[in-house]
């Protein structure tokens, strides 16, 4: 049986299977068969601005119709948008087409429960077991119903603003929005103006091949041009289904998901609200942030990479604040899944209350200088058994001593290794991966 959901749902390239209408089709039926076992069902559909979402919305409509299932029409809405309103349209998932970051030739779709969560393993599993099967339809009688939901906007809209102290003032902000031509073309600027900021909005006209373009969180040259150019106090840019976010302070410098971390999880403990007194990164986090949480007297939990695996750590830990470099943050608190938008306006509280810039925010911790190498290869490689590097890796670990880490591991994306190196001299980090490097090249 083929293993169709990755870490984040399926997501491919659009034309070549698994991302093809026949089968998304067949993965509504799927997925709607499933859901159906405990009585009946309904499901909320959203997508990006890809183009291929017509298609595929077309495709999973009637896939979950023919599964009796019945199915709301949300049209353009980011993913974390789908994992609220799938709660408060009381539905028993939430569906979203989406390759998030990615550009417009992929296409993908991820599910979220009645909870507004990820899909238990076990009910992928069905859906795998499912997905073998012939598919067969319901009866006439049974077909579900479709419709279109016009108010999901605005009540996502109103959502996102009551994630916000409303005692604090953005009207002193001027703030550029990057919206990488994606999901939160049409919400955001509603969300910050309507809290007092001034906006000016760059890369929201999605044209369906735009999406993710030069722009948005994965480039945000754009936006700390225009944050120069305009005067501006900061910049913010979502990815193209507005789960991940980046920043740009007054002086055009990149402030990453690591850096916007810190900010909430100092404020969150300075007042008492961070739960646990616990943050989990993942094991790409950088040391130098990692440091600053612990002079915080916080604890500091390692996950795997994604946003799933630190969803989980945080379940696990019973902490409500997590994220990544990458720009995916997970306010438990506030919203059941990783929010761009309301990790953003969180960070502007904390500018609101204290009444520093963001630059002055970040700047209370220093981030070890990183580098990061990809090493083709014709397979996984196994690093585990390998003489030859863990003795230059016990090597360079001697010369980084505690100033510094080593993290090597398959893509298992590409058939890539990737090396890192973190130290607080970059010069030396920069020798260590390469060093590293030509020793897994020397196989």
């Amino acid at each position: 049986m083929n293993n169709f959901f990755g870490t984040d749902g399926i997501r491919g390239e659009v034309g070549v299977e698994p991302i093809t209408a026949d089968f998304l089709l067949k993965v509504g039926w799927a997925v709607g068969s499933v859901l159906r076992e405990s009585g009946s069902a309904s499901v909320i559909i959203g997508k990006d601005t890809r183009v291929s979402g017509y298609l595929f919305e077309s495709a999973l409509e009637a896939g979950f119709l023919s599964a009796g299932v019945n199915v709301g029409m949300l049209g353009p809405m980011p993913s974390p948008a789908i994992a609220y309103l799938t709660q408060a349209f009381g539905a028993t998932a939430g569906v979203v087409i989406s390759a998030s970051h990615n550009p417009y030739q992929d296409n993908g779709v991820k599910f979220f429960s009645s909870k507004g969560v990820k899909l238990s393993d076990d009910v992928q599993k069905a859906i795998e077991k499912k997905l073998a099967t012939p598919m067969i339809s319901v009866n006439s009688a049974a077909i579900g119903k479709a419709k279109r939901y016009g108010q999901a906007l605005g009540r996502y809209i109103e959502f996102c603003k009551s994630t916000f102290d409303k005692t604090c003032d953005l009207s002193n902000l001027k703030i550029i929005i990057d919206c990488a031509n994606g999901a939160t073309y049409h919400i955001a600027e509603d969300v910050f103006t309507e809290l007092g900021a001034t906006i000016i909005m760059i890369n929201n006209t999605p044209d369906g091949y735009n999406i993710n373009r030069d722009c948005g969180a994965t480039d945000t040259r754009q936006l700390q041009h225009e944050v120069l150019k305009q005067s501006a106090n900061l910049g913010i840019a979502f990815d193209g289904d507005g789960d991940r976010l980046i920043m740009v302070d007054h002086l055009g410098e990149k402030v990453d998901g690591d850096e916007l971390v810190y900010i909430i999880a100092s404020a969150w403990s300075n007042n008492g609200g961070l739960k646990s007194n616990t943050v989990v990164g993942t094991k790409m986090t950088n040391l130098g942030v990692r440091k600053a949480l612990l002079e915080l007297g916080l604890t500091f939990i390692e996950a795997d990479v994604g946003d799933r695996h630190v969803m989980d750590e945080l379940i696990n830990n019973n902490a409500i604040l997590g994220g990544e470099g990458s720009g995916h943050i997970i306010c438990l608190n506030k919203s059941t899944s990783g929010d761009a938008i309301i990790a953003a306006l969180q960070v502007l509280e904390v500018i609101s209350k204290t009444s520093e810039t963001l630059y002055d925010l970040k700047s209370k911790m220093t981030k070890y200088p990183q580098v990061l190498l990809n090493i083709k290869t014709d397979s996984d490689v196994d690093l585990k058994n390998n003489s030859k590097l863990a003795d230059a890796i016990s090597y360079i670990e001697s010369k980084l001593s505690d100033t510094g880490r080593i993290l090597i591991r398959n893509s298992g994306t590409e058939a890539l290794v990737r090396v890192m190196v973190e130290c607080n001299d970059l010069e030396l980090a920069t020798e260590s991966a390469n060093y590293l490097a030509d020793v897994i090249k020397s196989k």
